[in-house]
Order: structure tokens, then C-alpha cells, then sequence
């Protein structure tokens, strides 16, 4: 690397740092972490490949503890399954009236088991679902933490940002190390967008983003319908985003002494080491 492209990289570090604590001040504040766990977990993306890993390696997944997102609770698989913990990330979930979403809180309301739930610290009102004395709620800082490394870790490690979140995995790998685990196992998390994605004769973005489960008609309209106020690069940079994410991550996890493996079949993510089961 020239001496410009140091100096310039450091610059580049530099802003991203004091946005950093910009952004903290204004979005994050301390959130305390009342529940505390080790050992290994297995974080449960939504992707097709899911299917393959309930499939093959059943005894694996029950005998270790599990992490779920978005809506997997609307699945028959959740109560099968029982999570022990459950991330929720998206705006939507706490906004929406949608049919789907009001199944996904009906189905947290239902569980006969302990599960911690993490939702932003943004959300202000939660469904009746947290009357349910077997939900513990977590509250989280979604804010995006970028800059140098020291600076980084050390507002990780305070819980007050994390990188960016581009998709719930995100969050959930962050929360998974500051439960305290300390082997992470990476499962359904396909991120194989670019196979699918496409540009039709309107010059509207089509992506087909499946799940181990089917969408109903509304929520696949309703990610059409988002889709058509992004262009194609927009969407390929936040692809960008989210890869890069997953390296600061591994990063961070290398320093707090956790190990996180990708178990998916297929998985783009090639941020962390593979192993199957």
C-alpha cells in the first residue's frame, strides 16, 4: 500500500469513526444483559437449505440450544424445534398487521417453553405475546458501528452498536457473543440472492429470496413491492454490506475467543469457517 492510500485509508477510518460516536449518541443507549449462557448454539437462518439440515442432522440441532428469526415461529418446525432464543430485527414485525405477523406473535404468545426474545430498543409497544411469563425480552441497539478497530470492539463489547445490520443474521451472531457463547454454528443461512435476482423489460429489480417454508401471497407481494423502490445497484451494494459485515464479525468473535462455523449446504457466506454435522 503507497503512503497515499494509507493516509487516505486512515482518513477514511477516521470519519467512519466519528460518525460512529455521532450515531451512538443519538441512537443508542445502555442496554443491560440480564441472561447470560455459554457453551455452543446453533443460529437458525430461514434459507431453503434448512430443509436439508432438519432433515440430516435433527439429533444435532435438538441436542444443542437454538437461536430463531423473522418468521420462523409461523412454522410447524418451531414447536418442534423450541428455541431458546428468538431475534427480531425488522421494523415490520412491530408495525404491521399483516396476517403472517399476527401468527408470528400468536405462536410466541403459545410457547410452553423459556425463550429469550431480543427486539430493537426502538420499539417502543410489544404485542400481547410478552404477557406470556416464558417470554424474557432483551432489548438491543441496532445502531451501525463502523471505524477502527479499537473503537469498534470496544462499542460491541458495550452492546451500544454492532456492524451493519443488513439482515437479521447480523444482529443475531452479534447477540449470540455477547450471551456468552462461545462456538456458534451457522445454519438455513443460504445468502445465495444472486442466483435469483433479476431486472425485467420495466426495468424493475425482481428477487426471489426463498425459505425453508412458503411465503404467503401477501408477504411475497409485499417484497415485490419493496423491491421496486430500490435500482439494481442499490441492492447489490447492500448484498456488498452484508458479506462485509460477516468478516468484521468473524473479527470480533476472533477476539472475544468465539468460534462461529457455517453448517449451511451451498451458503455464500464465506466469512467463516465450514464444518458439517
Amino acid at each position: 500500500m503507497s503512503k497515499l492510500d494509507s493516509i487516505s485509508a486512515f482518513c477514511n477510518r477516521l470519519g467512519e469513526t466519528l460518525a460512529g460516536i455521532i450515531k451512538i449518541a443519538l441512537l443508542s443507549r445502555c442496554v443491560s444483559q440480564t441472561h447470560r449462557d455459554d457453551g455452543a448454539i446453533v443460529v437458525l437462518g430461514n434459507g431453503p437449505s434448512l430443509n436439508q439440515t432438519l432433515a440430516e442432522s435433527a439429533d444435532f440441532l435438538r441436542s444443542h440450544k437454538k437461536l430463531a428469526v423473522n418468521f420462523a415461529a409461523t412454522t410447524p418446525q418451531f414447536f418442534d424445534l423450541r428455541p431458546e432464543y428468538y431475534v427480531l430485527a425488522d421494523p415490520h414485525f412491530f408495525n404491521s398487521d399483516a396476517p403472517n405477523v399476527r401468527t408470528l406473535w400468536q405462536n410466541l404468545a403459545r410457547a410452553d417453553w423459556q425463550i429469550v426474545l431480543y427486539v430493537p430498543r426502538s420499539v417502543r409497544r410489544l404485542p400481547f405475546c410478552c404477557n406470556n411469563p416464558n417470554i424474557i425480552v432483551e432489548r438491543y441497539n441496532l445502531t451501525p458501528v463502523e471505524g477502527f478497530r479499537a473503537f469498534r470492539h470496544a462499542a460491541y463489547r458495550a452492546r451500544l452498536g454492532m456492524p451493519r445490520p443488513r439482515n437479521v443474521l447480523i444482529p443475531s451472531l452479534m447477540l449470540a457473543i455477547a450471551a456468552g457463547f462461545k462456538e456458534i454454528y451457522i445454519a438455513g443461512a443460504d445468502h445465495s440472492w444472486m442466483k435469483t435476482i433479476a431486472v425485467d423489460d420495466d426495468n424493475n429489480v425482481v428477487s426471489v429470496q426463498p425459505h425453508f417454508y412458503t411465503d404467503s401471497q401477501g408477504e411475497q407481494q409485499r417484497i415485490r413491492t419493496e423491491y421496486l423502490n430500490y435500482p439494481l445497484h442499490k441492492i447489490i451494494h447492500s448484498f456488498y454490506i452484508a458479506f462485509r459485515s460477516y468478516f468484521i464479525i468473524r473479527d470480533y468473535a476472533d477476539a472475544r475467543g468465539v468460534t462461529i462455523w457455517n453448517i449451511t449446504p451451498g451458503s455464500f457466506i464465506d466469512a467463516f469457517p465450514r464444518r458439517k454435522v
